[in-house]
Parts: structure tokens; C-alpha cells; sequence
């Protein structure tokens, strides 16, 4: 069972995940892996439309430029991460607040 619907529902469902993880989660790794299951949710969708929508190399161009995006957000994240624990010994991201002062 192939068609575009099977994939368009599993995107959604990657989506909606990502958006609960997003939410409802205070550590910040969490938060970093529910941004990537939308990215991830993104990318399904590019590849998707491409392949039901003629094989046009587009969706496949915009998936490895979400791809490198991803990297690069995850590096700049970690790094804040990283900061983060370094000065509060705690990686919630409601004490992150706390760095503005």
C-alpha cells in the first residue's frame, strides 16, 4: 500500500510527537529531539510530494538542505546545552531564564 495518504499520515503523526515533545518537556535534550522529529516529519513530507508529484529533484534538494539545517541547529543547541549545565549543573530549560540576567 503505497500512495501518498500512508505517508502524509505518518508525517503527522511524527509531527504531532515532535509538537508534544516540544511542549511538554523541560529538559532540553527532549525539546532538541521533538525540534528534529518535526524536521524529520518535514522531510517526509518533501520526499513524499516529490515522489507522488512526478519525481522532480525539488523535494529531494529542500529534504538535504532541512538535513543540513538539522546539523546545523544541533551543534549551535548542543553548545547552548552544554552552557547551560556548565553554569547551573541542570539542563531544564526553565533555567535558562536565568541566563538573561
Amino acid at each position: 500500500m503505497d500512495t501518498l495518504q500512508v505517508y502524509l499520515i505518518l508525517a503527522a503523526i511524527l509531527f504531532s510527537l515532535g509538537m508534544f515533545a516540544v511542549i511538554t518537556r523541560r529538559n532540553a535534550i527532549a525539546v532538541l529531539m521533538g525540534i528534529e522529529l518535526i524536521l524529520n516529519a518535514a522531510n517526509l513530507n518533501f520526499i513524499a510530494f516529490a515522489r507522488f508529484g512526478g519525481m522532480n529533484i525539488g523535494g529531494h534538494i529542500f529534504a538535504l538542505f532541512v538535513i543540513v539545517l538539522a546539523a546545523a541547529e544541533v551543534a549551535v543547541a548542543l553548545a547552548i546545552i552544554i552552557n547551560l549545565y556548565q553554569n547551573f549543573n541542570s539542563i531544564n530549560v526553565d533555567e535558562a531564564q536565568q541566563l538573561k540576567q
